[in-house]
């Protein structure tokens, strides 16, 4: 008697992406994707049309959502949904931030697959799963008593703690207008905000604060 797969939704806006974790998922006897999209809406689209996943997979940073604002709209539509989060982001404070609204694992692209292939299942159990080298970094702000040490940081919504992310990073507000594809008073708006938030008193610190914040690998 043939058991029934594991159906896995992939959420990534990268389709090269897409495409291996689906290979690499569907050589396990035990799950397969059924289902993948590039964006949120994308991803929003398919659950609404009725679709089901046993889990999904999804990236926290895609072209038109955060994937922190996906998670808890997916939660809103399916309370009970196990999210694995599989990013680039290896800062303990994205894992956190993702366990915080719903996600059950997170993983780094980095990882072998295997890894991957692991963490899926223990989702699918009901258990928590993060990849060693974030436990590493959690483990370690929580020994040095820095869990919850940026209190403020805990007041941006998902949206902006990604501004400050690609601020950190480099990126200009047009160009974080286009990888977000938000407009750019959109963007000066969350900079504005944020400084407010984080009690800075002009663009320049907030440049300086978002370069320190990344560069310590929050």
């Amino acid at each position: 008697m043939e058991t029934s797969k594991a159906r896995v939704m992939l959420v990534d806006d990268h389709a090269m992406f897409r495409h291996g974790m689906e290979m690499l998922i569907n050589r396990e006897p035990d799950m397969e994707v059924f289902a993948e999209a590039g964006d949120a809406e994308e991803a929003l689209a398919i659950l609404n049309a009725g679709h089901q996943p046993d889990i999904i997979l999804m990236d926290v940073s895609l072209k038109t959502h955060s994937g922190f604002e996906l998670i808890k709209k997916v939660h809103s539509v399916m309370p009970e949904m196990p999210v694995l989060v599989v990013s680039m982001h290896d800062g303990a404070v994205y894992a956190e931030r993702a366990l915080r609204v719903g996600a059950k694992g997170y993983v780094m692209k980095q990882e072998p697959g295997k890894v991957l292939v692991n963490a899926i299942r223990e989702v699918l159990k009901g258990n928590l799963y993060l990849s060693e080298p974030i436990q590493d970094r959690l483990l370690k702000r929580i020994a040095n008593g820095n869990s919850n040490s940026e209190p403020l940081i805990s007041t941006l919504t998902p949206t902006e703690f990604e501004v400050l992310h690609l601020i950190g990073a480099g990126h200009s507000s047009q160009q974080i207008a286009d990888l977000l594809n938000r407009s750019i008073k959109t963007i000066e708006t969350h900079r504005y905000n944020m400084r407010i938030k984080l009690n800075l008193k002009d663009a320049a610190d907030l440049v300086r604060y978002a370069a320190l914040w990344v560069s310590e690998g929050q």
